[in-house]
């Protein structure tokens, strides 16, 4: 076995206990704490291993960055909080996420940090740990911009997307009018956007309750992330669709129906969400220079032609 799997292996291993005994406390007892528990694993499991450090570096990097690592997992699987994630398959993705966001990617391209985390996920987790393991960090490799995507030997993954399982979504560009500030002037347009932790913002959006038409199901998604008590849906105008992981049934394609909406009220408070951090209205202006999905943005030009405006 390769010493960078094997270091991986053991240093999966020991965040799997740190984390089954709740984490750690911050500072100096914390920090001991996780290297008695690595320094046991290392002894146990890889004696004679050469590179030490690598696990080291693994494990000390995830526990400090474990809240923003997680907050990016709950964005790219939004069905699954942290806690509902099996303790193997959220620990691997800690440490494919680490390397990913944080490490030396000249010492370890992209794929190969992905195509670890797979393995390490088949090999100590459960039938489906694999499948979802690739899925989410497939998802955040492709948000990253796929970096390293044209190197020679890259895996691919290619998917029979009719035989996919399909599932609607609904989301809303939401709208507020401002009177004119000058006598005969026209109406100012606001728009209602949410920021991700990605760095990006995008419109709100959220899963179908069972049985839920979708023009009610965005009003009531819609109202209940961005605690608005009176919206008005006036057109649907479009929709995207992506692929998404699942750890019971794997890769799923996932149809957003957007809709055109407005509302009167000019506070926007975002609900608790481990993947969206803030929520704002813009002008048509703002809009123009904003960080947004490429997938967004037609929906916004459809959004745009509704309301005879232009991008």
């Amino acid at each position: 076995m390769a010493n960078r799997h094997l270091s991986r292996s053991i240093a999966m291993q020991a965040l799997f206990e740190w984390d089954f005994y709740g984490g750690l406390p911050d500072g100096k007892a914390g920090k001991e704490k996780i290297k008695a528990i690595l320094d046991r694993d290392l002894g146990e499991f890889g004696p004679g291993l050469r590179d030490e450090g690598f696990a080291k570096k693994l494990v000390e990097g995830v526990a400090k960055h474990e809240k923003e690592i997680d907050d990016i997992i709950e964005k790219a699987a939004p069905e699954w909080p942290i806690p509902q994630i099996a303790p193997v398959d959220r620990n691997v993705l800690r440490i494919g996420l680490f390397e990913l966001l944080f490490g030396d990617q000249k010492e370890v391209p992209p794929k190969v940090a992905i195509n670890e985390a797979i393995e390490i996920a088949k090999t100590f987790g459960g039938d489906s740990s694999g499948r979802f393991v690739n899925g989410v960090l497939g998802t955040i490799y492709r948000e990253l911009g796929e970096p390293g995507k044209d190197d020679t030997g890259k895996q691919k993954y290619e998917l029979d997307l009719e035989k996919l399982p399909k599932e609607d979504l609904v989301g809303a560009v939401v709208i507020r009018k401002e009177p004119a500030r000058r006598q005969g002037g026209k109406n100012e347009i606001l728009f209602a956007l949410v920021h991700d932790v990605f760095g990006y913002w995008t419109f709100s959006k959220g899963h179908l309750q069972k049985g839920e038409e979708l023009e009610k199901g965005a009003r009531r998604k819609v109202k209940e992330e961005l605690d608005i008590k009176n919206l008005d849906i006036l057109k649907k105008i479009g929709g995207n669709e992506y692929i998404a992981s699942d750890p019971e049934t794997g890769p799923t394609r996932r149809r957003v129906n957007y809709f055109l909406a407005e509302t009167k009220e000019k506070e926007l408070k975002l609900e608790s969400s481990g993947g969206l951090d803030d929520a704002k209205w813009f002008t048509l202006d703002e809009v123009r220079s904003l960080k947004m999905y490429s997938d967004i943005k037609p929906i916004l030009e459809n959004a745009l032609a509704e309301l005879n405006l232009k991008l």
